[in-house]
């Protein structure tokens, strides 16, 4: 019975958190600036001295309170602050909004979930990530096809441990988000046909591994173990 009472008041305090934050960002402009980088840049800047924290608040925001472009955002912080100090405070925040994510729905279960995932994509995605787990959330980690937030939610219905989860999101989901940053700064140019040519590398390094993930894990397995 205690344990059933502190499941409701977390839910009661996750939701009023959640609800809030989707009040202050919209009262403060957020929603109508996200259009662009320019604007983006523009409503992160307004909330200077304290832009960097709001900034990491955003962040972290695009993860939990889902659906917030965070490649875009990660764009607008370079283009603000050069390429290193965006792609660090979005590494973190990202990481931070998964392990909650993560978390919220290994102690919430299903109910939690089903308020933040359509029944569609809990079919779609649950039943692979149970059967091909660290291998499948690495990969749709690192590739830009994959709704990673919601991946982050559905693998706290499975049984992978708390520690695997934060080292495939410490390891695997900045990259992206790195390259996001590098376009923000200008570091990083990529034209159309570079953009189709990275996709569709992606996606056949994608399927390959999700048919032969498997044997590569095992043999490698195998190898170690001698």
């Amino acid at each position: 019975m205690e344990n059933k009472s502190l499941k409701v008041l977390l839910w009661v305090f996750t939701i009023a958190i959640l609800g809030g934050s989707v009040w202050a960002l919209y009262a403060t402009g957020f929603f109508q600036a996200v259009g662009s980088q320019e604007a983006l840049g523009e409503y992160i800047a307004r909330c200077a001295p304290w832009s960097h924290l709001a900034y990491f608040g955003i962040q972290l925001a695009s993860v939990v309170i889902a659906p917030i472009p965070s490649n875009i955002t990660a764009a607008a912080g370079a283009y603000l602050f050069g390429l290193w100090p965006s792609f660090l405070l979005t590494w973190g925040a990202v990481t931070l909004g998964s392990v909650i994510v993560f978390a919220l729905a290994r102690v919430l279960g299903q109910r939690f979930v089903g308020q933040f995932v359509s029944d569609k994509l809990s079919e779609k995605y649950l039943d692979v990530i149970r059967r091909k787990r660290d291998v499948f959330l690495a990969l749709a980690f690192l590739f830009p096809f994959f709704p990673d937030d919601i991946l982050c939610i559905l693998a706290g219905l499975t049984d992978i441990s708390f520690k695997r989860f934060f080292l495939l999101a410490v390891l695997a989901r900045p990259w992206g988000l790195l390259v996001a940053c590098m376009v923000g700064s200008a570091t990083l140019a990529i034209p159309w046909w570079g953009m189709a040519l990275l996709g569709a590398a992606g996606l056949a390094v994608f399927l390959l591994a999700m048919k032969y993930g498997d044997k590569i894990e095992d043999a490698v397995m195998e190898r170690l173990s001698k």
